[in-house]
């Protein structure tokens, strides 16, 4: 059985286990999933309210956004694993003679750079899904709006949590151009996000006080 497909208990006790998957990742990108859900809860319940008519188009377009990353960051829950085994097994390779060091250096880099891929994605996908939150905190109705306060500090944590994962790979990639790409740009949607973040939970905090 696939990992997102378990219940809520056996995904729990999976990842208390000594199992390597589900690790970090995993609970990065359910939480961002969980993040991009409640958005579109939110615009469900707010789209066609009386203090928000002809915002329907506007809720309707958050709605689609929403699912469409729910779904991306929850398929990552299981890609992130099967993207971790080969690395795992790698790291088992012999290294007895120069020979097997290079053999098993050379598989190490291909398989951290699909290793990588997943959290990078994650991390893309949770950033876009803040960037909702913003767009939907100004229209949701006060009743709900706590809501969105939640999704933000979900996303947050699954943006900084995903964004580990990236920092864990990148410091064994020996490709010096591709490191320092890729991790620019990470850097840069974590600052951002943040900003994004906590200007939304703010916001909330003040509409609820």
């Amino acid at each position: 059985m696939k990992l997102s497909q378990c219940t809520c208990e056996d995904f729990a006790a999976k990842l208390a286990s000594k199992e390597p998957v589900p690790g970090g990742g995993g609970v990065a990108a359910l939480a961002g999933s969980l993040g991009a859900a409640l958005a579109s809860m939110v615009a469900n319940y707010s789209i066609g309210k009386k203090k928000f008519l002809g915002m329907e188009a506007k809720h309707q377009e958050i709605i689609d956004k929403s699912c469409d990353l729910m779904n991306k960051l929850m398929a990552l829950i299981d890609e992130d694993a099967e993207n971790f085994a080969p690395l795992s097994k790698a790291y088992g390779m012999p290294s007895a003679t120069e020979e097997e060091k290079a053999e098993k250096e050379k598989v190490l880099q291909q398989c951290l750079l699909v290793a990588a891929s997943g959290p990078v994605k994650m991390v893309e996908y949770v950033y876009d899904a803040i960037k909702i939150q913003e767009e939907l905190v100004d229209i949701s109705t006060k009743i709900i709006i706590s809501d969105v306060g939640c999704a933000v500090q979900m996303l947050k944590a699954a943006l900084y949590s995903a964004n580990l994962n990236v920092i864990v790979n990148m410091n064994s990639i020996k490709d010096e151009k591709y490191v320092a790409e890729t991790s620019a740009k990470c850097n840069k949607m974590v600052a951002e996000g943040t900003q994004i973040a906590d200007k939304v939970y703010n916001k909330v905090v003040e509409v609820l006080g």
